[in-house]
């Protein structure tokens, strides 16, 4: 059976209680999406791996759970506080799914933040790049998502990121970002039932399918 790895890295900053109602609410609603996908394509077993973040802590919420077995995030699940050890968070990720996986897996990485890095203490952005060019050789997609006071284009491209999203930093703009991510995430899993990938930087495109036998 084909496996799709779904990682999670959420920021949990104490910035993001401007959005914290409405970040909860997406997140809860990819769950769902991921859910839904384990329903739609039964021939590939969905697993999940979410992880919050702060100054203070970098939280395993799910741990390489099946689809099966997630359920919704409350509200004393996500608490913003502290800063942005960004690049922390990420490596943790990529480390759990890395030791994981086979060739044959796919492995979807969702990075969404308000903010810049500000305090890692394990991973700096050099690292970060190299783990990120190599493992999208193996069939690994990498995403970023940012709020529009970041330059979330080049955030993303500094770290080999080729998929990225910026959002307005309110309850409205944080609501379209998440419905728009989880249509880029059926449109993901279906090429991967389709055993074809989605060309480079394509993922949060809504025209037109762009996919590589």
């Amino acid at each position: 059976m084909k496996r799709v790895f779904n990682l999670l890295v959420v920021d949990e900053s104490g910035s993001m209680s401007i959005i914290e109602r409405q970040a909860l609410v997406g997140i809860n609603e990819t769950l769902t999406t991921i859910q839904k996908m384990q329903k739609t394509h039964k021939d590939m077993e969905q697993r999940v791996t979410l992880i919050t973040f702060d100054s203070t802590h970098k939280n395993l919420f799910y741990d390489n759970v099946s689809a099966h077995h997630i359920k919704p995030l409350k509200s004393r699940d996500y608490n913003p506080c502290g800063g942005t050890p960004l690049y922390d968070a990420i490596g943790m990720g990529i480390a759990k799914i890395n030791a994981l996986t086979t060739e044959d897996d796919s492995v979807l990485v969702t990075i969404i933040t308000d903010g810049e890095e500000n305090c890692s203490e394990e991973y700096n952005l050099k690292m970060i790049k190299n783990l990120i060019e190599k493992l999208k050789k193996q069939n690994w997609t990498f995403t970023f998502i940012g709020t529009d006071d970041l330059d979330v284009e080049n955030i993303a491209l500094d770290m080999g990121i080729d998929n990225h999203l910026q959002f307005s930093e309110d309850e409205a703009g944080t609501k379209a970002m998440f419905a728009r991510e989880n249509r880029a995430r059926e449109r993901y899993n279906k090429c991967r039932a389709m055993d074809c990938r989605m060309e480079a930087g394509s993922y949060f495109e809504e025209n037109k399918e762009r996919t590589i036998s």
